[in-house]
């Protein structure tokens, strides 16, 4: 039996799950894991603007140093003129790396597609705590306010790099990182903290305890596993950097000495109780953060895999590989953080302890592109915008993946450490790759969200245009590096040696603002769609994951039917049916077929 639900999309289980709250409790202070992750979703894309503004920001001063920027840069960016001041070039890239990272990548995959799919995919009908569910997306809000604060208080926002290296960091007297900024972005990161460990405890219990009869752990989407798997990591490592934060807070305002080191003068005044070590803040951060670029790419390679698998209608080479695969890189991620410390002096034993782990992540990573490809050979392939982002992402991924391999080698980093290699390197991984993924699950999942489909061709147009503006900003990054062009410099061409890559600098630059007015084409689509786009049905893109048997929209409570698991969910042109797509859901012939499904689905 079917209810009518105040929102008025198909029921699901009957009206003890309508809606009957009011606009608040219904849609902004919602306990419903749809509401939330769209909530993310929308949030983080706008955050995704303001990120993009400061990085063509820093991009425009790279290229013209010193000049004064369009109108739109001078109201955002520069209170006094047109022009950035060096003090304000390091508060504008340590604000876009912080803003990408902790505002956008993140919280959009775990945050957003996480609370999405997780209940939709298993089962279930929603998270297993949709209180603490909620919190997870206001507790983000003192940090969105925290850090937009921090642009208007004396000094300024952050300057010291999104890594916070201290003691530029931990001392009030030093400057320019040293302002009230600095302070607002420490409480910033803490509350984002908070936010991800209440979202990773509600994930693994959710998958664990929540799953459909039916649903056993092999098979999960792998979409699923990465998300699970990416909840373990943040578990782990988020405590330990949620720590740091306290303890740098507290050498800021009440001088303690936790990395302040014995005997610092910052002008003419000891600094602090001293005592601490500042490299004791470099392994608490790295401890976290090098797994956070495995939580910024793993719940992206789940959804790459259902979107590949979808749309060359084949199953997924591999499934078991895929997950080890994804385990592996996780469990590895734990022990190679040591690799950003190479400049740090650290005893050459240890630093290749660190050099041959960070070298083994290459294997369970080649196993993920080669099964991807396996995949894709022999498929049907259907070239939507979904897939076309797919490939891009596993393009992109290799890219960035062999440039990571130089970096592992403890002699090579000592050279391109400080230089643009890095840059390049690392927006191939979390731009080229994440934010793609991201992009295709948008355009893949939209229809499930909203009941309509984005628009092809601009899709289309988008994609091509962010690829093409995309590896014309970023690969000449790499060549930059090479030739030993320093990163977070306003004006490297004051030395001799770099004046002649301006040029390159300038072609970047153009490239970018290319890129970034390709997301105007995104924006609108995004929603426009939601008016103009075409309804469609439960499945349009013929796919056999749970979520694609519950209306579109879901209801409250997902499903109008209890979901039953026969199947894995990448059964594409089995021989059991006539259809290319095989629906977990589907009873085998030999148990009743096309009627017994009909009688679930009246149930």
């Amino acid at each position: 039996m079917s209810a009518t639900i105040a929102h008025g999309h198909e029921g699901a289980h009957g009206d003890a799950h309508a809606h009957s709250g009011s606009f608040l409790t219904t849609y902004v202070f919602s306990r419903d894991h749809k509401v939330i992750g769209i909530q993310f979703l929308i949030s983080t894309l706008l955050w995704f603007v303001v990120g993009g503004l400061l990085a063509l920001a820093v991009r425009w001063q790279l290229a013209w140093p010193w000049a004064d920027m369009p109108i739109v840069g001078r109201m955002l960016f520069s209170a006094e003129g047109g022009q950035i001041s060096p003090e304000f070039y390091t508060m504008l890239f340590t604000m876009h790396a912080s803003v990408m990272i902790f505002f956008v990548i993140i919280p959009i995959l775990a945050g957003a597609f996480g609370n999405f799919l997780i209940p939709l995919m298993i089962g279930a009908e929603d998270m297993a705590f949709p209180t603490l569910n909620m919190l997870s997306y206001w507790a983000m809000w003192p940090a969105f306010i925290l850090m937009t604060a921090s642009f208007f208080v004396e000094g300024g926002a952050a300057s010291a790099g999104w890594t916070a290296y201290t003691p530029l960091a931990s001392v009030h007297q030093a400057a320019p990182a040293s302002g009230t900024g600095q302070t607002l972005w420490l409480l910033g990161l803490i509350f984002v903290g908070i936010s991800s460990m209440m979202g990773s405890v509600n994930y693994m219990t959710t998958i664990i305890q929540m799953r459909a009869p039916g649903m056993t752990m092999f098979r999960l989407p792998l979409t699923i596993w990465a998300m699970f798997i990416t909840a373990v990591l943040q578990a782990f490592a988020l405590p330990v950097l949620t720590a740091a934060l306290f303890m740098q807070v507290l050498d800021r305002v009440l001088g303690t000495g936790f990395f302040v080191p014995e005997g610092l003068m910052i002008n003419n005044e000891t600094a602090g109780a001293g005592g601490g070590q500042p490299l004791l803040w470099q392994h608490l951060f790295w401890f976290y953060s090098h797994p956070a670029v495995y939580i910024m790419i793993l719940p992206a390679m789940g959804m790459v895999s259902d979107m590949i698998a979808t749309f060359a209608r084949k199953p997924i080479f591999g499934y078991k590989p895929m997950v080890y695969a994804i385990a592996g890189i996780a469990g590895l991620g734990f022990i190679v953080w040591g690799h950003h410390m190479f400049m740090s002096g650290m005893n050459p034993y240890l630093g290749m302890t660190f050099m041959l782990a960070t070298m083994m992540i290459a294997l369970p990573s080649a196993i993920k592109v080669f099964n991807w490809l396996g995949t894709i050979w022999g498929g049907k392939i259907e070239l939507t915008t979904p897939m076309l982002f797919s490939l891009a992402f596993v393009s992109m991924f290799i890219i960035g993946g062999l440039s990571g391999i130089f970096m592992a080698a403890t002699p090579v980093d000592l050279f391109i450490h400080d230089t643009y290699f890095i840059v390049g390197h690392i927006h191939y991984v979390l731009f080229g790759s994440s934010a793609f993924a991201i992009f295709g699950g948008i355009y893949y999942w939209y229809p499930k969200m909203f009941g309509r489909m984005m628009n092809e061709t601009l899709g289309k147009i988008h994609f091509l245009l962010s690829f093409i503006f995309f590896n014309g900003t970023f690969f000449t990054m790499h060549i930059l590096g090479a030739g030993g062009f320093p990163r977070r410099l306003a004006d490297p061409y004051h030395y001799e040696a770099f004046k002649h890559m301006q040029p390159m600098n300038q072609f970047m630059t153009i490239c970018a603002l290319g890129m970034g007015a390709a997301q105007i084409i995104f924006a609108i689509n995004f929603f426009g769609s939601l008016f103009f786009g075409k309804r469609v049905g439960r499945n349009p893109w013929r796919a056999n994951s749970l979520e694609w048997q519950a209306p579109s929209p879901p209801g409250h409570g997902n499903f109008d039917f209890q979901p039953v698991v026969y199947r894995g969910p990448y059964e594409f042109n089995s021989p059991e049916v006539d259809e290319d797509y095989y629906p977990q859901t589907q009873p085998p012939p030999e148990k009743g077929g096309q009627e017994k499904q009909k009688e679930g689905e009246q149930h």
